[in-house]
Parts: C-alpha cells; sequence; structure tokens
C-alpha cells in the first residue's frame, strides 16, 4: 500500500474516532463517570489481571510443555529472564521516567486544541479505540525502524511463546508510545484515561501469548486480534515478517495490508536468533547490535541512516 493511501486511511479513522468522540458529547445527553468508578474498573483489568488470568494460565502453560515432554530447564530460564527485563522496563519507566511523562501529558493537556473531553462511555469507549489505533502505528514503527527494532526485539527474540513472553521488554520500549499519545492529548482526551487505555490495550496483548489455544470462530478472527494471529506476529517464518501489529482489533492490519493468516507452522524468534537466557545480554542485545552495524557502515550520513532505516537496509556500496 503506498503511502499516501495510508495516510489517507489513517486520518480517516483519527477524525472518525475522534470526531465521532466530540459529536456524540456535544450533541447527547450523556451520563458522566465517577472518575474513582473509572479507574477501579481500569485497575480490576489492567492491574489485577496478571494474578487471575496471566500467572494461573501461566502455570496451565508449564503444565502443558511437561505432559507434552517439551519442559526443559531452558524454558524455565527463558521465563525467569522475561521477568527480568520487565523488572529492568519498570526501573527505567517508572524510575527515570514518570515524573517526565506525567509532566508532558499534563503539558499537552493545558495546550489541547480541543475541550477535554468529558469522563463517560462514549469517551471511554473511543479512547480505548484510539488507543488501539496509536499502538498499530507505534508498534509498526518499531519494527520498520532501526532504532525501533533495536529495542523491540528483545520482546521477539524468545523461541517460546507463552504468557511470560508478553512481559519481555527492550530498555526504550516505553519511549515509542509518547510519540504518538502525546498529540492525541492534544485532540481532548483526558490523558490519564489514555494512559489507562493504552495499559489495557498492553493487557489484551499479554493473553495472546499462548499456544493452547487455537484459532476461534471466524468472525472473532476477522476482527479481534486472537493467538493465532500474534503467533504469527511472532514468527520468524519470512512470510510472517512484520505482520499482525495489531493489538485488540485485528482489522487494522486488514485496512492497512499488513495482515498474515496463521498457515505454516511458526518458528518463534528472530531471523538472527540470540540463543542466550542471560538477561543483560538479552535487554541490550538490540541495542549492541545496532551500535555494531553504526561502527561498521561508512560514512556519517548512513551512520545517521541507520537509526531511521528498516533493521535489515544497508547502504548501497558502489563499483569502482
Amino acid at each position: 500500500m503506498n503511502v499516501v493511501r495510508l495516510l489517507v486511511y489513517a486520518l480517516i479513522c483519527i477524525v472518525s474516532i475522534v470526531g465521532g468522540a466530540h459529536w456524540a458529547n456535544l450533541n447527547w445527553q450523556i451520563t458522566e463517570l465517577n472518575s474513582e468508578y473509572v479507574e477501579y474498573l481500569f485497575y480490576l483489568v489492567n492491574d489485577l489481571s496478571i494474578v487471575y488470568v496471566i500467572i494461573p494460565f501461566f502455570v496451565v502453560e508449564l503444565l502443558r510443555y511437561l505432559v507434552l515432554k517439551r519442559l526443559k530447564l531452558n524454558i524455565v530460564l527463558d521465563a525467569l529472564t522475561n521477568g527480568i527485563t520487565l523488572g529492568a522496563f519498570m526501573l527505567i519507566e517508572y524510575g527515570l521516567g514518570l515524573l517526565l511523562v506525567t509532566k508532558l501529558y499534563m503539558y499537552a493537556s493545558y495546550y489541547s486544541i480541543f475541550p477535554e473531553l468529558p469522563l463517560n462511555w462514549i469517551t471511554v469507549g473511543c479512547c480505548i479505540l484510539m488507543a488501539d489505533f496509536l499502538y498499530y502505528w507505534e508498534h509498526r514503527l518499531m519494527h520498520r525502524i532501526g532504532i525501533g527494532w533495536a529495542t523491540h526485539t528483545v520482546h521477539h527474540s524468545s523461541p517460546y511463546f507463552n504468557m511470560s513472553v508478553a512481559y519481555r521488554f527492550g530498555p526504550l520500549d516505553s519511549v515509542f508510545p509518547l510519540l504518538f499519545s502525546l498529540p492525541t492529548v492534544l485532540l481532548g482526551f483526558n490523558p490519564f484515561l489514555l494512559l489507562a487505555s493504552e495499559l489495557f490495550v498492553q493487557t489484551f496483548q499479554a493473553i495472546l501469548h499462548t499456544e493452547i489455544i487455537g484459532k476461534l470462530p471466524k468472525p472473532l478472527e476477522f476482527i479481534f486480534n486472537t493467538p493465532s494471529h500474534h503467533r504469527v506476529h511472532h514468527g520468524s517464518n519470512r512470510q510472517y515478517w512484520d505482520k499482525n501489529y495489531g493489538g485488540i482489533l485485528i482489522i487494522w492490519d486488514r485496512l492497512f495490508g499488513t495482515f498474515e493468516p496463521e498457515k505454516e507452522t511458526v518458528v518463534y524468534g528472530i531471523s538472527e536468533p540470540l540463543e542466550s537466557v542471560n538477561p543483560f545480554k538479552v535487554f541490550f542485545h538490540g541495542l549492541t547490535r545496532l551500535a555494531k552495524k553504526v561502527s561498521e557502515v561508512k560514512g556519517m550520513k548512513n551512520k545517521l541512516l541507520v537509526f531511521v532505516k528498516p533493521p535489515d537496509w544497508l547502504p548501497v556500496v558502489k563499483d569502482k
């Protein structure tokens, strides 16, 4: 799909979601929601899901590995590494960036182009839909530029596919969402509602990391992202590269030309396998590989292009 068509489709989506939210609140009498009530609902769905969904499901996955005689020490060590990368990611995100991010969101909210939308079911629904749309594009960006892949490759580097892999993060994974969410605050969405909606999309993504669930009924597979679609996304098979970026909805991939169904058995991992469960190596391998590539490329222009060109890009060497 050419760039012009991509931009037109994306603009139509943004106008529809943002315009729909503002139009509904101007023309309909909608009961406002208590902010503490909404915060509590997101707390139940987002924060507590690790207790009543993620951990129990991961235990079932380990039992499945055991029954299928696939439970190896490396699977356990890989899961521990995933947990350590999550801890490192959270230290970076909260320890260094939380205050800055909060200020950036408040600053964007203060200079909003449109009046801030009130808190009701329409705005909550539109905000989740917008967060899902933004997730598609930030996810796609992280796959298609060098610096994005340098951090996101951490998530894809595991040769396994289970709930623990959902929490395998890279060092800059919290940076790229800001490029999309901050401008969205200018369109009138409450910054804290947007953050909660983005976390909801991430939570939905987490439960897709499983081999236990096969393909779901066709209507669900057509609209929603499913474990089958997300297995494709984690595939190192050539036809599965850069496919199925969606968070909650797979319709974004269908609309923007990046959808691929699960047909061939998925081989998990990356094209240049890491083959390590060392958490330090796993967490930083993308950045070290990027630094190595930058050092090997000749010319300052090409060195800078490494950061923004696709991960497999190399400058054309002219024949003498």
